[in-house]
């Protein structure tokens, strides 16, 4: 009969994860996810398998946390969904110009960094756009039920667009670009969508 285990196995995910986060995956070795946790080899490679399996855990597991935020911000009635959406990409810009450490999105960091030579990673990555693009579509649509956005527009366009401005807003928020930049972006970006009702920009 295995013995029960004597550490917290969530606790270590979220130390691993932010060691993840912080280094990058090449820069984060065995030696320091031990230091950090506290766990003995043994431990490590029975609970987790090796480095690669133990990234790709906390890769799947904050990605689906990130799919579930933004369902919760995004979800809701036709009224007001224009607000949502423009709540979420604006908080995302601000969020990104406040990261004064860049460390950016694990997401992005994860798949730029192990895409090229890792599928599971590039699946899970690939899951994850999916899902965001779908409920940035389903928003998009749910504003123009409620007279906000043009009926004549391409939600699932619309979406993809505002997908690649979410991304190149995380890419240059990463490489140091002005933190005042991004809101502005973002604000662009929205001021370009087919709107019926006119939103005014924030100062």
């Amino acid at each position: 009969m295995a013995r029960p285990r004597s550490f917290d196995e969530n606790q270590v995910l979220r130390i691993a994860r932010d060691r993840f986060w912080s280094a990058g995956y090449a820069a984060t070795s065995v030696e320091d996810i031990l230091t950090a946790t506290g766990l003995g080899k043994g431990s490590f490679y029975g609970a987790f398998g090796d480095k690669r399996k133990l990234f790709q855990r906390v890769f799947d597991d904050y990605c689906t946390g990130l799919i579930e935020v933004l369902r919760r911000e995004l979800d809701g009635p036709d009224e007001g969904a224009f607000a949502r959406l423009r709540a979420q990409i604006m908080a995302i810009a601000d969020e990104t110009a406040a990261d004064t450490c860049l460390r950016g999105c694990l997401l992005a960091k994860g798949t730029a960094e192990l895409s090229e030579h890792d599928p599971q990673i590039t699946a899970i990555a690939r899951r994850t756009f999916d899902a965001i693009e779908e409920m940035l579509t389903a928003c998009v649509a749910a504003a123009q039920r409620a007279g906000e956005i043009s009926p004549d527009a391409d939600p699932a366009r619309l979406a993809a667009l505002l997908l690649a401005v979410l991304r190149g807003i995380e890419a240059l928020g990463k490489a140091g670009g002005s933190p005042a930049s991004l809101p502005r972006i973002a604000e662009t970006a929205l001021s370009l969508l087919p709107t019926h009702k006119t939103t005014a920009p924030a100062n």
